[in-house]
């Protein structure tokens, strides 16, 4: 098929493929290419008939693919953003003109997506792209992206990837699944129609998770981001882990969403929904139907008479069928009865319609509901009741309501923690809503304004250095901490002074007993301190979890009056932080109090910015009223660096409790005597006990304890290239947010430059302290 001519703007995906032989190789450096010495790969269509062949790449593959994005990334972020504009919106009249062959193709391949859809992408990217250097002046691009796919994520999902980076003016590698292999080859030709310079845009085809970590541990790739299923996810995160690659997880595909229906909905309107949801032949999510016990019977009755009729659905393979068949075996041994559209065939790729209803809400087809177009149904008596089993779940992508009161709708949307909220609709999707997963369903944000800052970077913040895996024992990292037991007849008068923990507002003595020293820059010992462990955060989180929801609820103003308070206590009491910053650090006095004097205003910074981070309502092309808003992530784990240490404390704490999180701060093992010092601060402070603990310990054994805690949503980290590394590979299950920066390469480099005001850096502290939650509220 030749783009060039008006007379093809009608062809078929049949003919592009014939143009093609049946057998797609690589799209690299603008040209298709396909070795002749390369294993084959079939692609089926729903019947299981062959559609064409794909070539499996090889790592010559990937070096060329890498090294082809690597040189047109100067070419490309170096294009004024008007420029870069104009070829995202005329990708958006070639895909016009070519919507038949894109829908086709997607059609064969079974992922399924209008035209229309990606047009309002394109369009809506094509003016970031615009605007980046207006509204973001003082952001640059990661450089290289690579984005990777799952075999069942859709053509929609891997565009909400691809375009926000190209827009953002960064190149770009795509290892797409199985269902997106042929769309994305076809769009990466119609981009290149659109004018994108060769090489922009690179597409190889193979096993997404191998080909996938064979292009992030090339060192010409700067940025990895994923979407799709959890267990790819977690196979590609520890395969890349220690290659020096920040990495980002959506894994919607992965996700339990609630569907939970209210006595006050609208029942036929609410069982429409549900018909038209769960009984689909491909889902983007899995759906666990919950309904209010007083309109059970109703609900139920409904959708009987709904699904009477309804043929069997067709299933991905013969294995999914196996799948189900056990799952309702299982749910009917814990009582669960069934109600089917028509029997199950006996053998075969296909299942009816069927709703499990009289489930528990800890049996396994709730908390992992099998595939294909089953729906596990369990009731609640109260509002309350029913926003909580909505959160029972590990995940937290998205979630569907269904009342006829504006108040219950928002409060249960405000109290589900989920990414979007759709209020008596579902699947709605706009890319100026963003998708942000949380807990287990994602690390990121895709979609809006804050879905393009993870292809961006503040220009004054050093880069995530490269490097090679280094060998270590995952489940001893951390054990081998030197410890200093107190011994019997100790006289304490030998040093100057024993700290303790704080934690839950109290002073502690470690959980171990054990104790470890504060030395001097001459080495000379200053005063001991806890060796904090595995119980000490268990203790630490325990606290926070209890006084985390409340201080997130109080208004914004009454956080910055909080903060302001510590702000003041810190500065009564800055004589002494500057004589603990010149005995550990050994800079002159003049210097500490300048570091005070900067960390004073850095917390009435914050403290003023609390009530200034909201979120608003996006415009939409479709009817209805959207609210946008940013929420705490709930409990942050920050391993503090060396630099600075009073500095980076309070501006990384200010940045957590402004937006309404609770923090564990481990200070740095070098220089822990400022952060000891300010736990005063902290207790002259009205900031709610419990709230702000501090660990002392070896840095490697409580970023283990950190790692392994599952309250534990985020964890900013300054330390050693094998802390990164551990941290990348054990944090994907259970998943967290990292913010990791390897402190013995930034020592030898500028480092982060907390003395900075560029406003570049204080929100990209605030961007990491928060979620973003969008409801959608349609109108007829």
């Amino acid at each position: 098929m030749e783009y060039g001519s008006s007379s093809t703007s009608t062809a078929t995906a049949q003919a592009w493929l014939e143009k093609h032989s049946r057998i797609l190789g690589f799209f690299i450096d603008g040209k298709f290419l396909s070795p002749a010495d390369r294993q084959t790969h079939d692609v089926t269509d729903s019947n299981a008939a062959v559609v064409c062949s794909t070539v499996c790449a090889k790592d010559e593959d990937v070096a060329s693919a890498a090294s082809s994005a690597a040189g047109a990334l100067k070419t490309w972020s170096e294009l004024s953003c008007y420029q870069r504009a104009k070829v995202l919106l005329k990708l958006a009249s070639v895909l016009q003109r070519h919507s038949q062959c894109v829908s086709e193709l997607c059609e064969l391949s079974q992922s399924s997506v209008s035209p229309a859809v990606l047009i309002r992408l394109t369009q809506y990217y094509a003016s970031w792209a615009q605007l980046r250097d207006t509204l973001m002046p003082e952001w640059i691009p990661q450089g290289v992206v690579a984005v990777v796919v799952s075999d069942d994520c859709s053509v929609y999902f891997l565009l909400l990837k691809v375009l926000p980076a190209l827009a953002m003016g960064n190149t770009v590698i795509v290892v797409p699944g199985k269902t997106t292999t042929l769309p994305a080859l076809l769009l990466a030709q119609l981009f290149l129609e659109a004018g994108i310079p060769a090489g922009v845009l690179n597409v190889i085809t193979g096993s997404e998770a191998s080909l996938g970590a064979k292009v992030a541990q090339n060192p010409q790739v700067n940025y990895l981001t994923y979407s799709g299923r959890q267990e790819t996810g977690e196979a590609l995160a520890k395969a890349v882990a220690g290659w020096g690659v920040p990495m980002s997880f959506s894994l919607s595909f992965s996700s339990v969403c609630p569907f939970i229906i209210f006595d006050s909905a609208d029942l036929d309107s609410a069982v429409d929904g549900v018909i038209e949801l769960a009984f689909k032949k491909k889902r983007d999510f899995q759906w666990v139907l919950c309904v209010q016990e007083s309109v059970l019977d109703s609900v139920v009755a409904r959708l009987k008479l709904r699904m009477t009729g309804m043929k069997c659905v067709p299933l991905a393979t013969e294995a999914e069928r196996s799948l189900i068949d056990t799952a309702v075996q299982e749910a009917q041994q814990q009582g669960a009865t069934l109600m089917q559209s028509c029997p199950p065939v006996s053998t075969g790729a296909l299942y009816p319609p069927t709703v499990l209803c009289g489930l528990a809400p800890s049996c396994q087809s709730v908390i992992s509901p099998p595939p294909g177009p089953v729906l596990p149904l369990i009731s609640f008596r109260s509002s309350a009741e029913g926003v909580t089993l909505g959160n029972h779940s590990p995940y937290g992508q998205t979630a569907s309501i269904w009342t006829e009161d504006l108040t219950l709708a928002l409060e249960s949307a405000k109290s589900l923690c989920v990414g979007s909220v759709w209020v008596n609709f579902h699947s709605v999707m706009d890319p100026a809503l963003p998708l942000c997963g949380r807990r287990e369903s994602g690390n990121c944000t895709d979609g809006g304004r804050e879905g393009l800052y993870q292809f961006l970077r503040p220009s004054l913040s050093p880069s995530f250095p490269r490097s090679s895996p280094s060998s270590i024992n995952y489940a001893d990292f951390g054990s081998a901490a030197s410890k200093f037991m107190i011994p019997e007849g100790f006289d304490p008068s030998s040093v100057p002074r024993f700290y303790s923990h704080f934690v839950g507002g109290q002073l502690r003595k470690a959980d171990s007993g054990c104790s470890r020293s504060v030395l001097a820059p001459g080495s000379a010992v200053l005063a001991h301190c806890p060796d904090g462990g595995r119980k000490d955060v268990r203790n630490a989180v325990e606290a926070a979890i209890k006084v985390q929801p409340g201080w997130m609820k109080k208004s914004p103003a009454a956080r910055s009056q909080s903060l302001y308070s510590l702000a003041d206590s810190l500065d009564k009491r800055r004589r002494d932080l500057a004589v603990s910053i010149q005995t550990q650090t050994g800079i002159s006095l003049e210097e500490a109090e300048k570091e005070v004097e900067l960390s004073v205003s850095r917390l009435s910074d914050w403290a003023a910015r609390c009530d200034k981070e909201q979120g608003g309502n996006p415009f939409l092309p479709q009817s209805g009223s959207t609210l946008l808003t940013s929420e705490a992530l709930g409990v942050l784990g920050v391993i503090l660096p060396n630099t600075k240490p009073l500095l980076s404390l309070v501006s990384l704490l200010g940045a957590a409790l402004a937006m309404g999180n609770a923090v564990i701060m481990v200070p740095s093992e070098k220089c822990p005597l400022p952060a000891l010092e300010f736990i005063q601060v902290l207790q002259a402070s009205d900031i709610p006990g419990g709230l702000v603990s501090i660990i002392t310990g070896g840095r490697d054994q409580l970023t283990h304890a950190f790692a392994n805690h599952s309250v534990i949503q985020s964890i900013w980290y300054w330390g050693s290239k094998e802390g990164c590394q551990f941290l990348q590979y054990s944090c994907v299950s259970p998943l967290k947010r990292l913010w990791l920066n390897c402190e013995e390469e930034e020592e030898r480099e500028a480092g982060q430059n907390w003395t900075s005001s560029n406003p570049s850096l204080q929100e990209e502290l605030w961007r990491k302290a928060v979620v973003w939650k969008s409801i959608w509220i349609p109108t007829a």
